[in-house]
This record gives C-alpha cells, structure tokens and sequence, in this order.
C-alpha cells in the first residue's frame, strides 16, 4: 500500500498496479529496466493488451458497414470506447471526434475551423512552451491565410507569464492555442482562468491536452475551452488513437478534413451530402482495435482514480526532485507553481545524448533532445536536456536507483 493515495478513498497497492504492466518486469543490458519515459508514451497495462487482442481474435470487422454479427460487436464496441471517452472527459459523445491522435486533431482544427475564418491582420496567440505539434499547423494556416503569430512568454520560473498573455489578446486575436500541461517543464498552466479570459474577449481557445489526460482529473466542461486534444498511447492505450473535443457549434459549421467513406451520408456526381458530427471528420477505416484497447486503458484509469494517480505521481515527483537536487552539477530545467510529473535537467560537463545513452546501459529509460520544443529549448539557452517523466507504475526504490545511475555516470564524464 502507499500514502500517495487520496484521503478518503480506498488506499491502493501500487505495487499490485505495477504487476500489470508486462514490459516493466523485463531487463535491459542486463539491468532492470527503469522506464521513466512516459511523457513520450505511457506502457500498457495486460488489460489493454487483452482486448486488443481479443478483438482481432474474436471481433474483427469494419464499423458501421455490415448487419452481420462480427460487425454490430465491432461498431457497439467502437462507440462504447467513444462513450467511455466521452464521460472520463466530462463531454458530450457527439462532440468528441475519434483520430490518431493530439497532432491530427489540431491539424483538424487548423485546416477546417481557421484556415477558412483567418485573414491578413488575423493574430494566433501561441506560447513559448508548446510542443511543435502546438506551433508548425499554425505557421502553415499563417502562411496561407496572412495571419501572424504572437508568443506568450515564460517568467524565470517556467511559469506563463499571465499579464503578458493577457496583453497580447488585442481584438485582432482570433485563436489562442496553448499546452495543458508542458512536456519539457512540467507546468501545469491555469487553463480555466485562461479561457475564461479569453472568452471574454471574444477569442476562442485550443488546448493541448496531451500531457494532462494520462496523469489528472480532467472535467473539460469546466475548462471552457472551444477545442481540446488528447492523445491515447499517452493514456496507456494504444497508439494511434486520441480525440478531439470540439463545442457542437464548431463542428456543425466546420467543413470535412478529409473525403471517403464513413464520413458522408449520400454521394452523387452532381455532390454529396455529408454525414453528421462527428462522424463527418472520421473518413475511412478507423483504428478500431486501438480503441476498443483505449476503452479498456479509459477503465483501467478510471478504477484506479484519477485523483489517485496524480497524487502518486506527485509524491514520486517530490522523491525525485529532492534527490536530483542533491546531484553536483545537476540543473533541473523550470520550477513552476504547479508541476506534472516530468522533470527536465543537464548535468554539468555532460551532453544530453551522452547521459542518456550511459544511463540506458545502466537500464535507465529517460529522454534526451528538444523534446519537439525548439523555442522552448531557445529560451533557456541549451539545445537539448535530459527528460525523466514518472507515472503511476513507477516506483521510490526506482528514483533512487536512477539517482544512483546518475551519480555513477556522472563520474565517468567528469
């Protein structure tokens, strides 16, 4: 049992939960394996494992094509994931758009919601800690459209400089896109004050969810956002799976992305008549077993609680920052009022990649590079860092062996 279990609710035994990841019990180079990447994609519990197994075994059909038996289970099972999503997000299911993911689902909002609104003197409000799926759709709709690009920036402790934001949404601000949660620092930005702020401007908001779903309570109908993205491999679901959220209003006046199948309800020469949202944004094939297995990770999550998860993840996080802090010459990246799980450092003398590849052989799993954020990695003045993001399967005994790890390396660079 652990105490990084919310009061009040039944304590859970992380070490029951670890066990149901079966890539955490294997060994690299020799050594067991530390995963503390899940930042970049979140392991897979057997749950998950299972029922995308079980679907390609027992269920395997396309969706919403056939009367037969195998496709009603395949269509029911589909939709019950969008379902699932739907309430674990605290939205309405048909304003939920299935895709592969955050990257497509703001290109979905790029090119059908601004590239037909934006014109020249049009401004897109970014900041400066967005991942680069957060930054380059906006560059190619500006491009196209005449519209400019504005960058909130960050105080000296990684946090958004709010009364900053706050002065760039002149009137001529159409979008504001900004991170939940950023993948470098950490920062866990207001996301509720900022929309409302922006709401009451006449700016409507795009919220990159990635780094938020897998790892706290999200209730998006709180947020007010105008658009918000996930992404399920994070989620420990499979990968190429994730979601748009989109207010009904927007998604009934935005054109289809992409032409095929599924997404139309009459076709003739003369034109076609398409089907209704969401499913006139879902053209083609989906991932059906990806999200019948994201059904199953949404379950997983939500039974273990997600406030239960994110307070574990807090406590690893205090383990690890007080830890690291004790290392000569470590520098961990960002120190701001709120703080997710992920912790981004350098150690002095040493290059990013160097560390990281040393580490590896000692069985650590961590991160190194620009973690798709060049501007962000311009800001402090470094072209890459190390990145260690803990989750729930993680452990204490695991954060100080990675300190350990560290220790040693760093003295074979010295």
């Amino acid at each position: 049992m652990s105490a990084s279990t919310v009061p009040g609710t039944p304590a859970v035994d992380w070490a029951a939960v670890r066990r149901d990841f079966p890539v955490l019990e294997r060994e690299v180079h020799g050594k067991p394996l530390v995963y503390f990447d899940s930042a970049n994609t979140g392991q897979k519990p057997s749950a998950v494992i299972e029922a995308t197994d079980d679907f390609y075994r027992r269920h395997n059909a396309n969706v919403s094509r056939a009367v037969h038996a195998l496709g009603t289970e395949a269509t029911e099972a589909y939709e019950g994931a969008r379902g699932k999503l739907a309430k674990f997000l605290n939205v309405r299911a048909d304003e939920l758009v299935l895709c592969s993911g955050t990257t497509f689902a703001i290109n979905l909002v790029a090119y059908s919601w601004a590239l037909p609104r934006l014109k020249p003197g049009d401004v897109i409000v970014l900041t400066r800690m967005e991942h680069h799926a957060n930054i380059v759709p906006w560059q190619l709709v500006a491009g196209r459209t005449g519209a400019t690009i504005r960058v909130a920036e960050l105080d000296a402790r990684g946090d958004l400089d709010l009364d900053g934001l706050y002065r760039l949404l002149t009137p001529e601000v159409k979008l504001l896109a900004l991170t939940h949660v950023s993948n470098v620092l950490g920062t866990v930005n207001p996301v509720r004050e900022i929309c409302r702020e922006a709401r009451r401007r006449g700016i409507a908001t795009l919220v990159d969810g990635s780094q938020a779903a897998p790892h706290r309570p999200l209730d998006i109908a709180a947020i007010g956002c105008d658009f918000y993205a996930i992404t399920g491999h994070k989620m420990s679901g499979p990968t190429g799976t994730g979601a748009l959220w989109a207010r009904r209003e927007h998604l009934e006046a935005m054109p289809p992305f992409l032409g095929g199948g599924e997404m139309i309800k009459e076709v003739r020469f003369e034109g076609t008549v398409f089907n209704d949202a969401p499913h006139k944004f879902e053209a083609g094939t989906p991932n059906i077993a990806g999200f019948v297995g994201l059904g199953a990770a949404i379950d997983y999550l939500s039974a273990l609680g997600m406030a239960n998860i994110e307070a574990r993840e807090q406590a690893l996080l205090a383990h690890a920052t007080e830890a690291l802090s004790g290392v000569e010459g470590l520098r961990i990246f960002g120190a701001p009022a709120e703080k997710a799980a992920v912790i981004s450092f350098l150690v002095e003398g040493a290059h990013a990649h160097d560390l990281a590849t040393l580490l590896d052989l000692e069985g650590m799993a961590i991160r190194s590079g620009h973690h798709c954020a060049h501007p962000l990695m311009q800001h402090f003045g470094v072209a890459a860092t190390c990145r260690a993001s803990l989750a729930f399967y993680n452990t204490h005994d695991e954060v100080d062996a990675f300190v350990a790890a560290i220790e040693k390396v760093r003295k074979l660079l010295a």
